[in-house]
């Protein structure tokens, strides 16, 4: 068999830059390949679902307003019947004394890219949400439009459903191998046995990203990260709730009648995950989770933990920022890595990139070029100050 485009991973990344290559008039072959088709372990599903503004740098917050423009008019892109139930509520990001001077910094780019973002200081962040304890905040950056949450299952089958009228060939298969002749990539190995000719290589597999390129002979630091999210019961129910992140790095956002939470995980000790480890970290609720919880919405002192789960996502340990576009001497095998938590909100805004960059020779609609690879050769980072 042979493709012009082999795009390995077929979650939300992947699934995007097929789609927008025909959007974008790529009449050649594509393959795309997923070795989890349910994608219970994706990055895709089983992260918090989210979407943001608020990043300290002008490029991504240009990736994240594509997206938003593209939820705005999701019926005329996919059909009447599209839905992703998607709720802007916004985010609320709080700083202490000492985390003032990034969160200004931040919001003057925000500003800047035209998102609505307002600063208020404790006072009036208590006047805006009276349930909120602002004990130790300075300020908070808050979304009034253009942010909030929605089911990641949804968008994603919405793609899916997409690329089946769109001659793109599906394939059930775990990549084991990439044949690589002098600066070009010629071949990728699948574990049924099969090997398939491609003129173009993506490399659009999330966590494992690092590991597909490593079979190109091309180092990528890119490595799986677990992270738990956790659901709990509150008696009090806050209908005007942002997704709120605590200056300890701890989130919360509603979710129907319930909230979720997490990110209790800290930079000392963290590192790669177990490729098999999806096992929930209760002690992270209990222990850390429920006192900042506690302490920022003293009505949270009394919450029914329900459910959980755990899943990995594609941790870039340069700067935590995606790597998007060729490389620079094996040409014809591009990344779509290493987004550290924004690859969902992020997708559709790489796919179209990408797919302009492989059919009209450059990128058009969002500029990518800072995401190159060629920091990661230099060693030199571009660094995300918001990652949460």
């Amino acid at each position: 068999m042979r493709y012009d485009i082999v795009i390995i991973g077929g979650a939300i990344v992947g699934s995007s830059i097929a789609y927008y290559l025909r959007e974008e008039g790529f009449s050649g072959s594509i393959a795309l390949i997923e070795r989890d088709p349910q994608f219970a372990h994706a990055a895709t599903t089983l992260s918090c679902a989210s979407i943001r503004q608020q990043f300290s740098i002008p490029q991504n917050i240009r990736l994240s307003q594509f997206t938003m423009k593209l939820f705005r008019r999701l019926k005329e892109e996919f059909g009447a019947d599209a839905d992703i139930g998607f709720r802007e509520g916004g985010f609320l990001i709080l700083a202490s004394e000492n985390g003032l001077p990034i969160l200004n910094a931040n919001h003057e780019a925000q500003v800047a890219e035209g998102a609505d973002i307002v600063l208020e200081d404790a006072d009036q962040l208590t006047r805006r949400f009276p349930w909120l304890s602002t004990e130790g905040i300075s300020a908070g950056s808050y979304g009034r439009s253009g942010e909030g949450w929605f089911d990641a299952h949804a968008m994603l089958t919405l793609f899916r459903k997409a690329l089946r009228g769109k001659n793109v060939d599906f394939m059930t298969a775990t990549v084991i191998g990439i044949e690589r002749q002098g600066h070009r990539v010629t071949s990728v190995s699948l574990d049924n046995g099969e090997t398939i000719e491609a003129g173009t290589v993506l490399n659009a597999a999330g966590p494992n990203a690092g590991k597909v390129a490593a079979m190109a002979g091309l180092a990528l630091p890119v490595e799986p990260r677990k992270r738990n999210v956790f659901v709990f019961e509150a008696r009090e129910k806050y209908a005007d709730m942002p997704l709120l992140v605590d200056p300890s790095g701890i989130y919360v956002r509603p979710e129907g009648s319930v909230y979720l939470t997490g990110g209790a995980e800290t930079e000392e000790g963290d590192g790669p995950a177990d490729p098999t480890d999806f096992e929930v970290d209760w002690p992270l609720f209990e222990e850390v989770i429920w006192p900042v919880l506690a302490t920022r919405i003293p009505a949270f002192e009394a919450i029914k933990p329900t459910r959980a789960w755990a899943g990995h996502y594609d941790y870039n340990t340069l700067d935590q920022n995606a790597v998007i576009g060729p490389h620079p001497k094996v040409k014809n095998f591009l990344f779509a890595n290493g987004f550290s938590g924004h690859g969902l909100q992020q997708a559709p805004a790489v796919g179209k990139a990408l797919a302009e960059l492989l059919v009209h020779g450059g990128y058009r609609t969002v500029d990518c070029s800072a995401f190159g690879y060629i920091r990661v050769a230099e060693g030199r980072a571009f660094r995300e100050l918001n990652v949460i």
